[in-house]
């Protein structure tokens, strides 16, 4: 049992052929994470024994030939995604004591498939940046160099993957937040399309942006993963009914005029390789105008504040959560929300509460949503004439932990490649595709590949081709 070299499609494998047992496998994964997780706190809360005794149930499903797709596969959760009867914080100290009443619709489909639970990963409060330094509880460490960043939100998912201390994760995607950690701990990070993964159970951030995903070693298993929580659910508004899709062409489009500036030359230069080694694959690389792509990331950050402002509202120290004790109602609000939730936090639901007010609602949110709807057009233009566009995941690798944590709009940058596919509602995939050294260290650098709505298995299909050519 090499725990670097297992995957999720090769441990159903061996648990099946009884080779070792699910307990055996946690047992692994919960050494690996006492071993190593002082170091890189990728974990908020390590669900020890309860992850054995959900073993032992996978064991007797196997012995009976009853083994689904995720029996006995230790998997992480992001802190944001519900576990009926457990904490789950968003990585804020406005939730720090809150336990989940019932299980989001994810989490009822991995025990359904008799999934383990290993505990509950660090996150940016309230999946709010792309480092995991806004945790309220610090910052989660790269297990591939532990003086920089996972990436975030869900930088303590990619980090227990990555560093072998869960077999697989789920995550959440705002804006690029399962794509750019996966990026820069180099592993696999998909977004799906808007609505086919249920939101039921997870915290929101930005409603019409927010999407579960997998974070797991290769495309096989974010396949396994997606086909486990996909589906219709009647308890979110938002949800498709279930689709079987087919891998599309070969045609991939290249937004040239959008890559001009801003990206580091070794990404750039992992960019433009992996185009040619595709072409060598028999794709065809063909430039796509997307005149609108320039504004995503003003957009953006006008949509999701405005969205955070009205989602967060609901913590205010009256229903559930955090309350500091004051004289009025008015000041246990103020002196709750004050202490509760951090910086990062607190920036975006003043930018939210600005954006929407109504001297400036007109300028700023209508406006932005106007432009939205040119960005998804652009998309729907662009396939008409391609199957997949490529992109780079996040514009540098992996940065030092502080290097930009007191410059918010140097932060906001990492998002520039990774928001599109979020406001177009559309999936996308992040691949490692190559290295880029630094001080020393060879950083992984991912590439993103955005394809139309419901098309997963297109990226699926160039994904595994960019992992044969790798």
């Amino acid at each position: 049992m090499e725990l670097s070299k297992l995957t999720v499609a090769s441990a159903r494998k061996a648990l099946d052929a009884k080779e070792f047992s699910a307990k055996e496998l946690t047992d692994a994964y919960l050494s690996e994470i006492a071993r190593k997780d002082k170091d890189i706190h990728a974990y908020l809360e390590v669900w020890e024994k309860e992850a054995l005794i959900e073993a032992d149930a996978a064991d007797a499903l196997i012995s009976k030939g009853q083994a689904k797709a995720l029996t006995g596969i230790p998997l992480a959760m992001k802190d944001n995604i519900l576990i009926e009867g457990r904490h789950a914080s968003s990585a804020s100290k406005i939730l720090e004591n809150y336990i989940a009443s019932y299980d989001s619709t994810v989490a009822k489909k991995l025990k359904d498939q008799g999934a383990v639970f290993l505990g509950r990963t660090n996150m940016d409060e309230f999946a709010m940046g792309s480092s995991t330094e806004n945790s309220a509880y610090g910052p989660t460490k790269n297990p591939i160099d532990t003086t920089r960043v996972p990436g975030g939100s869900s930088g303590g998912s990619a980090a227990a993957v990555a560093g072998n201390m869960a077999l697989a994760a789920l995550g959440s995607d705002t804006g690029g937040s399962i794509r750019q950690p996966a990026s820069h701990c180099g592993i696999v990070g998909l977004k799906t399309t808007y609505g086919s993964v249920s939101r039921f159970g997870l915290m929101p951030m930005g409603s019409s942006l927010d999407q579960i995903g997998p974070l797991t070693k290769n495309v096989e298993d974010t396949k396994i993963l997606f086909d486990a929580i996909r589906g219709y659910d009647k308890n979110d508004s938002t949800s498709l009914p279930d689709y079987t899709g087919k891998p599309g062409g070969k045609k991939i489009g290249v937004p040239r005029a959008f890559l001009k500036e801003g990206i580091d030359k070794d990404v750039l230069a992992i960019y433009e390789d992996t185009l040619k080694k595709l072409a060598s694959r028999g794709y065809e690389i063909l430039d796509v105008e997307m005149p609108n792509l320039p504004y995503s990331l003003a957009v953006y950050y006008i949509i999701c504040p405005a969205e955070v402002s009205t989602n967060l509202a609901r913590y205010d120290g009256i229903r559930y959560g955090l309350s500091v004790p004051a004289n009025t109602i008015q000041e246990v609000y103020t002196k709750t929300r004050a202490q509760g939730f951090g910086p990062e936090t607190r920036r975006r639901v003043l930018i939210g509460t600005f954006v929407l007010s109504s001297g400036y609602a007109e300028a700023y949110y209508r406006k932005a949503r106007q432009v939205r709807e040119l960005i998804r057009n652009d998309f729907a233009k662009a396939f008409e004439k391609v199957d997949a566009i490529a992109l780079p995941t996040s514009p540098n690798p992996a940065f030092k932990i502080g290097e930009k944590a007191n410059d918010p709009l140097a932060m906001y940058l990492e998002d520039i490649f990774s928001v599109t596919a979020n406001l177009a509602g559309v999936p996308a995939i992040s691949v490692s595709a190559g290295l880029a050294k630094r001080d020393g260290v060879d950083l992984p650098v991912g590439f993103q590949l955005v394809s139309a709505h419901r098309a997963e298995e297109t990226l699926f299909a160039i994904g595994e081709d960019i992992e044969k050519s790798r």
